[in-house]
């Protein structure tokens, strides 16, 4: 970020012609630059940056020719709109940055001008006078909004929803039906992603805490005798889509927590709730007091993210094949892939039905614990479809499309009801064993499949205690803090010693033994166990292999649902909510002294 600077530092070129002439002819450079780089596609990184600093440095230089020239440009017609949508470019190029490269300033910058835009209230002046003014304003807000989302900013979020609704009502009533249609569906979506996300909302952050969890630095390595490198998690696929879940813009419910749960939680700013720097000032971008809990030296830089919404079989492996290009060779790959399935009789049945086997008809073979010992051979039949029903095999995602990446280092991560098919790829790969973990192919039915809060597996992986409750009907409005923050702490000392089990066990894979040492890797994997445990002893759906998660290659047994240790953890858990009937433990377990 030190290379970018404030747009207001840089240099503005000299002007020996009239200064409006000057502004103009600069805009329209910036404006053909901004043009060119919202087209170009997110993941091709290295391309990206040179015209994003191209783009920069022109709307940099139009950003001070505006400062210093202020009246004379407004004396020659220069609009406050004008000015407000120049700082609202600038947001964009930031944020446009932020997605490509995960860095957490280039978040806080965007926020930074549009907090300016909000609090300056650039497009005010004739709003309800003027459709375009208008629109220019609902979609600056939405823009805003999506910045405060990623974060975390609440009480801004609520503030800017409001704002939305408020001047949508007034839009509706002063313009016609088609100059208001598509703001319409996102106030709606808004809504609805705000209603889904509320529960246990700003208890604990998605992101990695260096307050509440371990520091990377103090995490026990695997030791050098059991794998011959380490690994780090350098990109991540992130796509999600189902027909009904809730999104914004192209931001589902999943890939947002998915998002957090691949970063760091930037410095103080979940635990200063009040602390609402620049949200109030009237005097523009504020850095100093903002970025400085932005980024913590000490921790290493978040994996670069590309998310995918409802992306065509080609685009999606466009995106892998470039990546796997760029990536170093100690990095590897995240790959999330959140959809419905279309299971093999489903594709072979003529009327397209989309009923699949039921989960007790599962193989029975595989392990009470749903691990999978070794390959399992043939072809993969079933698919995940992101994308309308009818498009045939143009949204839809094989397990043998991603065979040929196999050559590369990679943690897959399915949550599908068809999940079990991409089993097949292990035992098949082109020369790194891949490591994967697969969601149940059947949910409980007491908890809802609509997914109005998203999936119940990806919410395991990034807010466990959350899905935990959700799982049992619990509510947020329905705990008490010192009752979430003491099983918060019996789960927090439960993972650790489950990670002093991995990376001391004999029996490690080696797979896992090379991704251990990555935080956010480790992380996810003893997440995966604590769902696996809950799961597997969850009372209504006990003993149905399809109920419960897999991984591949299994894990050491000392991780297995059965063992005393893991059981304890969610007994002690259980026990905490009131809800221990819940679940069928061992008979040798005893309850802790305070159950009644």
């Amino acid at each position: 970020m030190s290379q970018l600077g404030n747009p207001a530092n840089s240099s503005s070129s000299s002007s020996s012609i009239p200064v409006s002439e000057a502004y103009w002819s600069l805009f329209d450079k910036a404006d053909r630059k901004f043009s060119k780089i919202r087209d170009l596609p997110y993941y091709e990184r290295n391309r990206y940056d040179a015209y994003f600093h191209k783009a920069f440095k022109l709307y940099s230089q139009l950003w001070k020719l505006q400062q210093e020239n202020r009246q004379k440009l407004v004396e020659a017609g220069l609009k406050r709109w004008e000015i407000g949508e120049i700082a609202s470019r600038i947001a964009q190029l930031y944020f446009g940055q932020y997605m490509r490269t995960s860095e957490a300033n280039y978040l806080s910058e965007s926020y930074v001008f549009y907090e300016a835009i909000f609090t300056r209230e650039y497009f005010k002046e004739g709003l309800l006078q003027d459709a375009s003014l208008a629109n220019r304003q609902l979609r600056f807000l939405s823009r805003f909004l999506m910045v405060c989302l990623l974060l975390n900013r609440r009480e801004m979020v609520h503030q800017l929803a409001n704002q939305l609704k408020m001047l949508l009502d007034d839009c509706k009533r002063t313009f016609q039906e088609k100059d208001v249609r598509e703001s319409k569906l996102v106030v709606q979506e808004i809504m609805k992603f705000l209603k889904a996300d509320t529960a246990f909302m700003n208890i604990r952050p998605f992101r990695y805490s260096v307050v509440l969890e371990s520091h990377p630095d103090s995490l026990t390595p695997v030791p050098p005798s059991r794998t011959k490198r380490y690994l780090r998690l350098q990109d991540a696929i992130l796509s999600s889509y189902h027909h009904n879940e809730v999104k914004f813009s192209e931001l589902t419910l999943d890939t947002f927590r998915m998002i957090q749960c691949l970063e760091w939680e930037p410095s103080g700013s979940f635990y200063r709730p009040n602390n609402r720097s620049g949200q109030n000032g009237g005097s523009g971008p504020s850095r100093s007091n903002f970025s400085q809990h932005i980024v913590d030296p000490t921790l290493p830089s978040n994996p670069r993210k590309s998310i995918l919404y409802r992306p065509s079989v080609t685009h999606f492996l466009a995106v892998l094949a470039t990546i796997c290009e760029e990536m170093p060779n100690d990095g590897v790959l995240l790959i999330y892939l959140s959809a419905s399935g279309i299971a093999k009789n489903i594709l072979s049945s003529p009327a397209g039905s989309e009923s699949i086997n039921d989960a007790e008809d599962i193989d029975k073979t595989k392990s009470p614990c749903g691990q999978v010992g070794g390959g399992i051979k043939g072809p993969s039949t079933g698919c995940l479809s992101f994308g309308v029903r009818g498009k045939g095999g143009l949204s839809c995602i094989y397990p043998s499309d991603i065979l040929p990446f196999t050559r590369r280092p990679f943690l897959l991560v399915i949550d599908s009801d068809v999940s079990e098919e991409f089993e097949t790829i292990h035992g098949s790969e082109k020369g790194e064993p891949a490591a994967m973990l697969l969601s149940p192919s059947a949910t409980s039915h007491t908890v809802a499949t609509d997914y109005r809060h998203g999936s119940l597996f990806t919410f395991f992986l990034t807010a466990p205690l959350h899905a935990f409750c959700l799982l049992l009907g619990i509510s947020g409005s329905d705990v008490e803090m010192d009752t979430f923050n003491k099983a918060e702490n019996v789960l927090s000392s439960s993972l650790s010693e489950w990670g002093q089990f991995l990376v001391t066990s004999e029996n490690l894979d080696q797979v896992w033994a090379q991704i251990l040492n990555d935080p956010f890797i480790r992380r996810l994997l003893l997440r995966f166990i604590f769902c696996r445990t809950v799961l597997a002893l969850y009372a209504p759906t006990i003993g149905k292999n399809g109920y419960v998660p897999r991984c591949v290659p299994s894990l050491p047994s000392v991780v297995d649902p059965t063992t005393a240790t893991l059981q304890s953890a969610v007994m002690q858990i259980a026990n905490i909510f009131g809800v221990s009937h819940s679940f069928v433990f061992s008979e040798y377990l005893v309850f802790p002294e305070n159950k009644q």
